[in-house]
């Protein structure tokens, strides 16, 4: 019997929110983690409000135990990926969830 390699680390999960093309953003999360080294998932995600609805996508990073980080390490690139999605996929607003708050960022004039 083959053994079994068993790592953990501090649960750490950090989230985008993001109205967008699914496979747009998948093709910016591609060309991101080949340049940094990263690993994140991409996920559909409808957003309904009053008044509309539209689609995105949620992105998740995890604490992965294979190469841990600290929390500050994945927030700083969840922040990276989330400009560059917005600024990718024409997007005036983006969300960041993660284990101590919920972070809105826009680009629209105050």
């Amino acid at each position: 019997m083959t053994e079994t390699t068993r790592k953990t680390a501090p649960t750490i999960k950090i989230e985008i929110f993001i109205a967008a093309d699914i496979e747009q953003a998948k093709q910016v999360c591609r060309e991101y983690c080949m340049e940094v080294g990263a690993c994140v998932t991409v996920e559909p995600a409808d957003y309904i409000y009053t008044g509309g609805q539209e689609a995105g996508v949620r992105v998740g990073f995890i604490n992965y135990p294979r190469f841990p980080a600290d929390v500050w390490a994945i927030k700083d690139k969840a922040g990276e990926l989330a400009r560059r999605l917005m600024e990718r996929l024409c997007q005036h607003s983006y969300s960041i969830v993660d284990p101590e708050e919920t972070a809105w960022y826009s680009r629209r004039p105050a």
